[in-house]
């Protein structure tokens, strides 16, 4: 802070006190006294009284300014809020049912579809291999919208979770999708995105049905109210069965309502048999969120 004085009144100056400015960063003040010849010397004290009293004050009230914008020492207490917009893509296949459209008020159940870690990329016929997307091929009275997302070739469906999700939206927002009827499935990567994306939205799913994939036994009673049925192959070297026996059993635990299937020589390759099982999609169509 700088202050500077341009003049002063001096007692032997009539008719009085000179006026004088006081300058600094902040303040502009302008002072002036008057008094008569009789009064002199009195009133040139109380101008340098008045000068200095005005000089402690805005000396003064810089030092707390400074003082108050001083961070504090040591450890505090703290609390950031902030909003985040984040961009998503992915390719992705999409199936519409034999019949869909004719009716403009019928609403269609639909099947997501999470492949596995080797489908990875930006060729979507690689999605083609396995699962819904090579069913929907096979069969024309498939009864489900079906879409069928590629994960990036360096990311993994369990950091997708956003994606999927908005995913979903769009594409329940764009076709005549009944939101009761909403069915997750994938394998082994696509096993563990299943779990990660239902855990992460369990009001959403009418079932899901994980295929020798993993997740999180300490969160999954969020899906207690979720038909799970799960699948694993007993020799499965990959992805062990042990993944699939703990979400069982802690799901279990919690009352969750679970099915388990375990194929008894089936290594990692326990999504054919599953796939190709038609009581797999009626038991899909038994469920809704209107059950609940």
């Amino acid at each position: 802070m700088t202050v500077k004085i341009l003049s002063i009144g001096r007692k032997k100056i009539d008719p009085g006190c000179q006026p004088f400015l006081i300058e600094n960063r902040f303040y502009n003040l302008y002072i002036g006294f008057q008094h008569p010849e009789w009064k002199e010397r009195f009133v040139g004290s109380l101008c340098l009284i008045t000068l200095m009293s005005v000089v402690w004050i805005v000396f003064a009230g810089s030092v707390s300014a400074a003082e108050a914008g001083k961070p504090q020492t040591g450890q505090s207490e703290c609390e950031f809020e902030g909003q985040i917009t984040k961009t998503v893509r992915l390719k992705y296949l999409l199936y519409l049912p034999r019949g869909y459209g004719e009716d403009a008020k019928q609403k269609w159940p639909l099947i997501i579809f999470l492949h596995g870690m080797g489908e990875r990329g930006d060729d979507l016929e690689k999605v083609k291999v396995h699962g819904i997307p090579r069913i929907v091929e096979q069969r024309e009275d498939f009864p489900f919208i079906a879409i069928s997302p590629q994960c990036p070739d360096t990311s993994f469906w369990t950091a997708e979770v956003d994606a999927l999700n908005a995913l979903l939206d769009d594409v329940v927002a764009k076709y005549a999708v009944d939101e009761n009827r909403l069915y997750l499935t994938g394998l082994s990567m696509g096993g563990f995105g299943t779990w990660a994306l239902a855990m992460e939205y369990p009001k959403r799913f009418a079932a899901i049905a994980p295929i020798c994939g993993r997740g999180d036994p300490g969160k999954v009673c969020v899906l207690k109210d979720v038909p799970a049925w799960v699948f694993h192959g007993a020799e499965d070297q990959t992805v062990p069965i042990s993944g699939s026996e703990d979400m069982v059993r802690a799901l279990k635990d919690c009352g969750g309502n679970v099915k388990f299937t375990v194929y008894p020589e089936v290594g990692h390759d326990s999504w054919t048999e599953t796939y190709n099982n038609p009581k797999l999609y009626e038991w899909f169509l038994k469920h809704s969120l209107k059950e609940r």
